[in-house]
């Protein structure tokens, strides 16, 4: 049944007011779990520095954390909330090969960007802040290390966003090669371009040091290797 304009932005309307009301109750989540949120995200720096404490610098810190904190669990709830209430509203007019195409993209992307902050948070983490320990102990002053914990969250914060937005690589490419933009054979020929383009925004979107940058470039080079197997020949 054809619905009409007014009942287009009604039923728009009603999806986003229920995002809305999902991304308020999962805020009051976050903030209640917060303090076990931080934890968890402190415990690789915990896991290979024993004694290790961090330090509030302003009165200010333990508020800010909090909200960004409990933001940041209400996004991770809220976004598949999102995603499905835009796919049930288009969804009805859609052709059957159009649906086909979209929905391996709404379950593909969430776990590609999974995979990527879970390769972050358990491979990259310890070999960073080991690197970075030990460069510290290298100094020959006095020093006493007391990072600071929202320059701390809001770091590797920043490293899991890039490490799963990284991954959805293989799912671009993919697309562009079933819309007919890009063939296997186009990219198998810049495959050099894209390896030096790969290594160049490592360096740029992680922090100054050759150990982080490599362990986001060499996957993303794997993810572009395997993506060839899945695209076609024709362009």
């Amino acid at each position: 049944m054809k619905m009409t304009l007014m009942q287009h932005f009604t039923e728009l309307r009603r999806r986003m007011l229920w995002s809305v009301f999902v991304f308020i109750f999962a805020f009051c989540f976050g903030w209640i779990i917060a303090p076990y949120t931080e934890l968890f995200l402190i415990q690789p720096l915990l896991n290979i520095w024993d004694g290790a404490t961090l330090l509030y610098t302003k009165l200010t810190d333990g508020l800010m954390i909090r909200f960004s904190l409990s933001t940041l669990v209400a996004l991770i709830i809220t976004i598949p909330v999102l995603l499905w209430h835009i796919w049930a509203y288009m969804a009805p007019g859609l052709h059957k090969n159009e649906k086909q195409f979209l929905i391996p993209i709404f379950f593909i992307s969430p776990m590609l960007f999974i995979i990527g902050v879970g390769f972050a948070f358990y491979v990259l983490f310890p070999f960073v802040f080991k690197f970075f320990l030990e460069i510290s102990k290298t100094t020959n002053l006095p020093t006493v290390l007391l990072p600071a914990a929202k320059e701390y969250l809001s770091f590797a914060i920043d490293l899991l966003k890039v490490f799963g937005v990284a991954f959805q690589l293989p799912l671009v490419m993919i697309i562009l090669n079933k819309i007919g933009i890009l063939s296997r054979t186009s990219a198998s020929k810049c495959r050099r371009y894209v390896i030096v383009f790969i290594f160049i925004a490592a360096a740029v979107l992680t922090p100054p040091d050759i150990v982080s940058q490599i362990l986001l470039a060499v996957p993303m080079w794997m993810l572009f290797e395997i993506s060839l197997l899945f695209m076609r020949n024709d362009s």
